[in-house]
C-alpha cells in the first residue's frame, strides 16, 4: 500500500517572508487569524444586509425588549418581581446572589441579558449564512459582551459594593494587593501566585513508582503494587501531552492511579517530555511510535506474554485509538481492552474549539509556530479559558480583584497552570489531519505506510464521556459506536466537565453517571436514545471501569518486579521522573 505524500520542501523566500509577517501579526492577535475573523464577519454582514425580513424581525425584537424593560423600570410596582423580563441561564452564575434581585441591579442585569439574547438572534437563523461563520460571530460577540457585563464593574455589582461597605473599603484594598501580587508572579514565573502552592512529587504526582523506560519523548512510570496479588494484564495510561500527566495522579484522595493500584492492577503511565524549539520536527507519527508503541514494547518486556489494558485520556485517547487500530492488523492480540476517556475520534462536532479551525486559522497558526518551532503554553491555556471565560477569567477576577478574596489553591488549579508546549510539526499534523480533514474517522489516516481504520478494532472498549465537556463533547465521543461497530463497547456518561468528570473518586460526593453497553452484533443506538435508555447511577464511574477491567482479566498472580525480571533493580528514577518537572 502506498505511503502518504512526503512533507513539503523547505519554504521559498517569498513564503518565508509571508510566514514572518504572519508570525509578527500573531504577537498582537494572540494567535487568532485576522483574515479568518474578517471573513466570518463579512459573511454574516453580507447575508444580514440582504435579508430585510431578518432585519425587520431583529428591529421588532429590540423594540419589544426595550418596551418591556422600560415598563418594568418606570411603572411603580409594590410587588416587584425580579427577572420578570429576562432570566439568566441555569449555568450562568454571575447573577445568582440574592443582591442581584434588588431593583437597580436587577434591571442592569436584565438589560444585559436582553442584549445577549438579541445578539444571539442577530447571528443565527440567517438564511445562507455559513453555520461555522455564524458560530464564530456569535462566539466573538459573546466574548465582547462578557467583558462588558455589569458584574465585572465595582459600581455595577451589588456583591462588590456590599463587601466594600462591610469591610469599610478593606476588600478593595485587598483586591489591589492581590492584583499587584499576581502581576509580580506573572512577570517573574509566568504563573499566578495561587497556582504555585502544589509541588510535583511532594503534593501532587505522589503515587510511589519507578521510571522504567525513557526515550527522547517519554518516560514510562511503573507504579508500585499495593496488593499481594495483581491481575496478570497490566494497565497502560496514555495522558494528553497538552498538560502534565498527573491529572490522573493528583492528591492521594483523588488519584486514579492510586485507585487502580489499590484494586489490584499493575499500572504504567506515560509522562511526556516538554518539547523545546529544537524539537520542532517531532510529528504526530513520532508521538505514536516513540510514545504509545514504544511504551507497549517496554511493557511487553517487563510483563512478557500478557496483553495490555490500554487507556487514553483526551488527546492521549485519540493517539491511542490510532495506535490501537494500527496494531489491530499488525499484532491483534497485543491489547486486551481499550479505554477512551473524554477522547474524540471524529472531529465534525468537536465543540467550540473547532470554531477557529479552518484553513485560514490553521495556516496562521502554522506560520506562528514555524518561527518559534513550537506552540507556547499561553496560546492553548488562553483558548481553553475562553471556552469558559465567565468561570475561568471573569469570576476569578471579580473575587480576587474587586472583592479582595483569595481563592484557596487546589491541586486541579495547580495542574491546570502547569501547561506544556507542543512542537510545530506535531501540532500542524493534529490540526490538519484530525481537526480540519477528519482523516481518522473517514479512513484516510496513515500510520507509517499503513492506512488505519477504527473499524479494525476488535478489543472490547470502555468509553467515557462527560456531560458538560467543552473540549470533547460527549456526543462527539459517542461516535466511536459506529466507527468501531464490530467490537463490544461499554459507554459511560459521567457528570461534570472535561477534567472534573474524569477525576471523580468514589470518596467524593456529588458524582453520577449513566452506563449502557452494546454488543458487536447489536444495532446502532443513537445518542438521544442511549441517553433515554441508560440507567443513571449515583457515585463515581471508577468502580464501573474496574468491573469492566476485571471482567476482561485473568486470575490474580504475584506482582511483576519493577522494571522486569531481567532488569530488576535497574530502574532509571523514582516517580514522578524528570520530564514532568521540565518548564
Amino acid at each position: 500500500m502506498p505511503c502518504p505524500a512526503a512533507p513539503p520542501a523547505s519554504p521559498s523566500i517569498p513564503e518565508l517572508i509571508d510566514r514572518s509577517v504572519h508570525a509578527t501579526i500573531a504577537r498582537f492577535t494572540g494567535g487568532i487569524s485576522p483574515a479568518a475573523l474578517a471573513l466570518a464577519f463579512a459573511d454574516w454582514q453580507l447575508h444580514l444586509m440582504s435579508s430585510p425580513g431578518k432585519q425587520f424581525a431583529l428591529a421588532g425584537e429590540a423594540a419589544q425588549s426595550a418596551y418591556r424593560l422600560a415598563e418594568a423600570m418606570t411603572l411603580p410596582d409594590p410587588n416587584f418581581t425580579p427577572w420578570s423580563v429576562a432570566q439568566p441561564a441555569p449555568a450562568d452564575r454571575r447573577f445568582a446572589a440574592s443582591d442581584w434581585e434588588l431593583p437597580p441591579f436587577n434591571m442592569m442585569a436584565q438589560a444585559f441579558l436582553l442584549t445577549e439574547q438579541w445578539w444571539h438572534s442577530a447571528t443565527s437563523g440567517i438564511r445562507g449564512l455559513s453555520r461555522s461563520n455564524g458560530e464564530i460571530v456569535d462566539f466573538t460577540m459573546r466574548q465582547c459582551l462578557d467583558m462588558a457585563a455589569p458584574s465585572n464593574f465595582a459600581f455595577g455589582n451589588p456583591e462588590v459594593l456590599r463587601k466594600a461597605w462591610e469591610t469599610k473599603g478593606g476588600s478593595l484594598s485587598a483586591g489591589l494587593h492581590n492584583w499587584i501580587e499576581d502581576s509580580r508572579a506573572l512577570l517573574g514565573s509566568g504563573r499566578l501566585a495561587d497556582a504555585r502552592s502544589f509541588v510535583v512529587g511532594k503534593d501532587v504526582a505522589t503515587a510511589p513508582g519507578k521510571v522504567v523506560y525513557r526515550n527522547r519523548l517519554i518516560e514510562l512510570i511503573q507504579y508500585s503494587p499495593q496488593t499481594a496479588e495483581v491481575r496478570p494484564e497490566p494497565v497502560l495510561i496514555v495522558p494528553a501531552w497538552i498538560m502534565k500527566y498527573y491529572i490522573l495522579d493528583l492528591s492521594p484522595h483523588n488519584s486514579l492511579v492510586r485507585y487502580l493500584v489499590g484494586q489490584g492492577f499493575t499500572v504504567f503511565m506515560i509522562s511526556w517530555r516538554n518539547p523545546m524549539p529544537e524539537d520542532r520536527d517531532l510529528s504526530l507519527e513520532d508521538y505514536r511510535i516513540l510514545g504509545v508503541e514504544a511504551a507497549i514494547e517496554a511493557i511487553n518486556a517487563i510483563v512478557p506474554g500478557q496483553p495490555i489494558h490500554a487507556a487514553g485520556y483526551c488527546l492521549g485517547g485519540t493517539l491511542l485509538s490510532i495506535a490501537a487500530a494500527h496494531l489491530a492488523t499488525q499484532r491483534p492480540d497485543c491489547l486486551r481492552s481499550l479505554t477512551l476517556l473524554a477522547a474524540q475520534t471524529d472531529f465534525t462536532e468537536a465543540g467550540e474549539l473547532t470554531l477557529f479551525i479552518n484553513d485560514s486559522q490553521v495556516a496562521f497558526l502554522e506560520d506562528m509556530m514555524w518561527e518559534r518551532g513550537m506552540l507556547g503554553t499561553e496560546q492553548m491555556a488562553g483558548a481553553f479559558q475562553l471556552l469558559r471565560s465567565n468561570d475561568l477569567i471573569w469570576s476569578r477576577a471579580i473575587r480576587t480583584y474587586l472583592m479582595g478574596e483569595h481563592t484557596a489553591p487546589n491541586d486541579l488549579m495547580s495542574w491546570n497552570a502547569d501547561a506544556t508546549r507542543m512542537p510545530y510539526q506535531m501540532h500542524s499534523d493534529y490540526l490538519r489531519k484530525l481537526f480540519l480533514n477528519n482523516e481518522l474517522a473517514e479512513g484516510r489516516y496513515y500510520a507509517g505506510c499503513d492506512l488505519v481504520s477504527l473499524s479494525d478494532l476488535r478489543a472490547p472498549m470502555f468509553v467515557v464521556g462527560t456531560l458538560r465537556d467543552h473540549v470533547a463533547p460527549w456526543r462527539s465521543t459517542y461516535k466511536i459506536h459506529y466507527l468501531a461497530a464490530d467490537t463490544d463497547i461499554t459507554y459511560a456518561l459521567a457528570s461534570g466537565g472535561h477534567n472534573a468528570g474524569i477525576v471523580a473518586p468514589p470518596s467524593e460526593a456529588g458524582h453520577s453517571y449513566q452506563v449502557l453497553g452494546k454488543q458487536a452484533d447489536t444495532p446502532y443506538l443513537g445518542p438521544d436514545e442511549w441517553l433515554h435508555r441508560a440507567p443513571k447511577q449515583e457515585g463515581s464511574w471508577w468502580p464501573e471501569w474496574v468491573r469492566f477491567l476485571r471482567q476482561h482479566s485473568g486470575a490474580a498472580v504475584a506482582p511483576p518486579p519493577m522494571g522486569g525480571a531481567k532488569q530488576a533493580g535497574a530502574v532509571l528514577d523514582d516517580a514522578p521522573g524528570q520530564y514532568v518537572l521540565q518548564r
